[in-house]
């Protein structure tokens, strides 16, 4: 199920529209959505979510060559 989430960043609005809720779930551990956010927040939350990843591809790529060629 996908809905719009609306941002409030350095008090002006931006609405996402269609937003998946596992996606939600994710940008609610690093931001408050129902609060007015600073472009620092934002970043800051860019950043998290980015070494998430990269520790996420990481351990995928370790598992991977762990693996068998075929």
């Amino acid at each position: 199920m996908s809905k719009d989430i609306i941002f409030h960043i350095n008090n002006m609005a931006y609405t996402i529209e269609s937003i998946d809720a596992s996606l939600e779930r994710d940008l609610n551990k690093h931001l408050n959505l129902s609060e007015n956010v600073s472009t620092k927040d934002l970043l800051l939350a860019y950043l998290r979510i980015t070494q998430e990843y990269n520790n996420f591809k990481k351990d995928v790529e370790e598992i991977s060559n762990k693996l068998p060629e075929l």
